[in-house]
């Protein structure tokens, strides 16, 4: 097994953490929200790729068909707290895949906040397989 990083999952965290705190500052900038959900996407897809990755190779288990099955398995192997949240979390990063909506963008910026633990305590599961 390659060593496996989790800086890029840090800094995604870390990046959503400081795009909140900015948006309490300025909640009237529709700019810093909409950049908390680029964020959110981010933190979102590097997640799943990490997960992927160590589901593989840690644990010897193919990728699986649907995303879905990823944070299944994970829950699992107790790599995720709660299978159903990161169902959730997927389901929002998916509405903001195809078009840009307002009313969708709010829906997902709302959501954001309740992401940002689960991904904190993703990282600190993870911190034992990593470099």
């Amino acid at each position: 097994m390659s060593q496996l990083s989790i800086k890029a999952l840090e800094l995604a965290v870390a990046a959503l953490e400081q795009g909140l705190i900015e948006y309490e500052q300025y909640p009237q900038l529709l700019t810093v929200r909409d950049g908390v959900i680029q964020r959110f996407e981010i933190a979102m897809d590097v997640s799943r790729q990490i997960l992927v990755r160590v589901l593989k190779e840690v644990f010897g288990l193919e990728e699986a068909n649907a995303k879905k099955d990823t944070f299944r398995e994970a829950a699992k192997l107790g790599l995720i707290a709660d299978a159903e949240a990161w169902l959730g979390h997927l389901a929002a990063r998916n509405r903001t895949s195809h078009t840009y909506d307002s009313v969708i963008a709010a829906q997902v910026f709302a959501h954001t906040p309740t992401f940002l633990p689960d991904a904190q305590d993703l990282l600190k599961r993870l911190r034992p397989y990593a470099d």
